[in-house]
């Protein structure tokens, strides 16, 4: 089996960069793992049997966010919620229609100030074909967003450290006897850890037990800050070597969440696997968590007296203190050990099968097979809807036609197809999950007839694989689209591109540059297809676009066919050494764009004689 495996790894700052380091190991023993730090160049799916994304709520996860909704796949979801990565990745970059466009999605209204409690996994989870997680409180959320496809519970793995020498080097690091019992806090130091409640405890601790100690290991957040008691130690950054020497020092360990949106702790299952007394708050994902591996204190008004008395006995009861560490310890390698993490991914990735198209017949599942990557892609660049919104795909084949429905969410889906005008029909589609989806497909001819709906009826138009075939007036239909779409809707148009590097390529060594420049033998159907009339540059699809009334929200180049590639090296070479632009050069060009006012020009004269 071969995975696709998308994560930040160390030495990035992020929790899960450690947590895949981690998980690869053993993985690789299962299987052939290969993994992407950073957004690839040229990704090709069709190249692996299943594609793993590990998403994380900070910015460091955001290329892999895209490369999801890119090419989706299987996503690990950590915790749930994921706005700050959205934030970063809308408002933080300019884009505010993109961000409330999301919060809407999600159920939320347009404020004045970002509301961080709404989690933001609407897309996502609308893109993704199987989801991985860590406990079945993140699992009941996902279902409440309305994701029917397959989910895992795997556990957080743990690492099982022998952390005798450990513990003893680093207690003499930090001037530390016998008598001193340590309580560590380990990670970014987040407000919602409840750092506050931490030393307001400890302070209470230490008239009756001044041999207490406390470390708190990570960065401190900006808003939290720290004054600490002499008996307090705060270390920035330590590197990991030195965090699990720290950690090994420990003699009770402080993981404390609240508000929570189901995170799970690396540190914590770092400390289990050292055989370290826990205390946790009671709430969330550690609510799953066994009653006799950790102390858990309510996150209500008894929150301090909790703490308190939990710090007390784990000081005044040592032998207490150690046994609970040791069934931790005991359970974490039963459950959590990375191999049998590695195991479970492994074997869900063998068994969620399912593919979002549909394919009515064995020349329909032959189409598919050559053009997932386009239609995967499209797919993923399309913006999904609501019950209430309205998508017309124009050349409906019914292939990715049912996807914009079961995971899109659009509650109304029409199509079209060419043919004479008032002819209307209904196609029937079977789904993976054995259900079936029906599709009313009207048919016109778009470059010539008045299409059969109101203005402003559809929030969104796909226009995919049509343009190139059109020998007449192609001005039309994009007239015709942007009547019918809502102002601020969208239109989504594919077509080949004349551009790319394959074309360049061709004409280099003598070819024709279009992707299919030949006739249709007149006597091989009896109903054909129209042949490719004109293939067009993603500079000249732009113009369309802007003369159409439209502005280009996304316009990218990619995959077009599962078909064996040349390499195009030298052809690169050739652009860089005559500083020719090397964008935009993938095979298929793929553009989302925003009715924003009137048709500008009908006959634009770079398109017309």
């Amino acid at each position: 089996m071969r995975i696709a495996f998308f994560s930040p790894l160390p030495p990035a700052k992020s929790g899960i960069a450690d947590y895949s380091a981690a998980l690869l190991t053993p993985m690789r023993e299962l299987a052939e793992v290969v993994t992407f730090s950073k957004r690839p160049h040229d990704f090709d799916p069709g190249a692996f049997d299943a594609i793993v994304y590990q998403l994380g709520n900070n910015p460091e996860h955001d290329f892999v966010y895209q490369m999801a909704l890119l090419h989706p796949g299987v996503v690990v979801l950590h915790e749930a919620n994921l706005h700050y990565l959205i934030t970063d990745s809308t408002l933080q970059r300019g884009d505010a229609e993109a961000y409330w466009r999301e919060v809407a999605l999600n159920g939320g209204e347009r404020t004045e100030h970002p509301d961080y409690r709404i989690p933001l996994l609407h897309t996502i989870l609308q893109r993704s074909r199987a989801a991985i997680v860590h406990s079945q409180y993140v699992a009941r959320i996902v279902r409440a967003h309305g994701f029917s496809a397959p989910i895992a519970r795997i556990p957080h793995g743990a690492w099982l450290h022998q952390v005798e020498a450990l513990r003893t080097q680093f207690r003499g690091k930090l001037g530390l006897t016998g008598e001193n019992f340590l309580f560590g806090v380990f990670g970014y130091l987040k407000p919602y850890k409840r750092i506050r409640e931490v030393l307001r405890a400890f302070r209470r601790l230490l008239p009756d037990h001044p041999n207490a100690r406390l470390i708190l290991v990570g960065e401190r957040h900006p808003e939290l800050p720290l004054e600490l008691p002499p008996e307090a130690r705060h270390i920035v950054f330590a590197p990991m070597d030195d965090f699990n020497g720290y950690m090994a020092a420990c003699d009770g360990i402080l993981n404390l969440r609240y508000p929570t949106v189901g995170e799970s702790s690396g540190t914590l299952l770092r400390a289990f696997g050292m055989g370290k007394a826990a205390i946790v708050s009671d709430i969330g994902s550690f609510l799953e968590l066994p009653d006799d591996i950790c102390l858990k204190v309510a996150v209500d008004t008894d929150e301090d007296e909790y703490l308190l008395e939990y710090m007390r006995l784990l000081m005044e009861r040592p032998a207490v203190a150690r046994a609970m560490g040791e069934r931790a310890r005991v359970w974490a390698k039963r459950e959590c050990s990375w191999p049998i993490v590695a195991e479970r991914y492994v074997e869900f990735l063998k068994h969620f099968k399912g593919d979002w198209f549909s394919a009515p017949s064995t020349e329909s599942k032959d189409y598919i097979d050559v053009h997932r990557s386009r239609l995967e892609m499209t797919l993923a660049m399309t913006p999904p809807g609501t019950e209430k919104d309205w998508i017309l795909e124009i050349g409906a084949y019914m292939q990715i036609t049912p996807a914009l429905h079961t995971r899109l969410g659009y509650g109304v889906v029409r199509g079209s197809y060419l043919g004479p005008l008032g002819k209307s029909e209904t196609r029937t589609a079977n789904l993976p999950d054995g259900g079936t989806f029906e599709c009313r497909i009207d048919h016109f001819d778009a470059e010539k007839d008045f299409f059969p709906y109101p203005s402003a009826h559809f929030l969104t138009v796909l226009c995919c694989e049509l343009l190139e075939h059109l020998n007449h007036d192609p001005m039309h239909m994009m007239d015709q689209i942007h009547r019918i779409l809502r102002p601020g809707g969208h239109l989504v148009l594919t077509t080949p591109n004349i551009a790319a590097m394959r074309s360049v390529a061709a004409v280099l060594q003598g070819h024709h540059p279009m992707l299919f420049p030949a006739y249709i033998k007149p006597a091989a159907v009896s109903v054909a297809d129209s042949r490719h009339a004109r293939e067009y540059t993603p500079d000249e699809i732009r113009l369309l676009l802007e003369n159409s009334g439209f502005e280009v929200v996304r316009m990218e180049t990619g995959p077009f066919r599962e078909k064996m590639k040349p390499e195009h090296a030298w052809v690169e070479h050739v652009l860089d050494k005559y500083m020719l632009p090397r964008e935009h050069r993938g095979e298929g060009i793929y553009a989302v764009a925003k009715k924003v006012g009137p048709m500008r020009e009908r006959y634009p004269g770079w398109l017309y004689a």
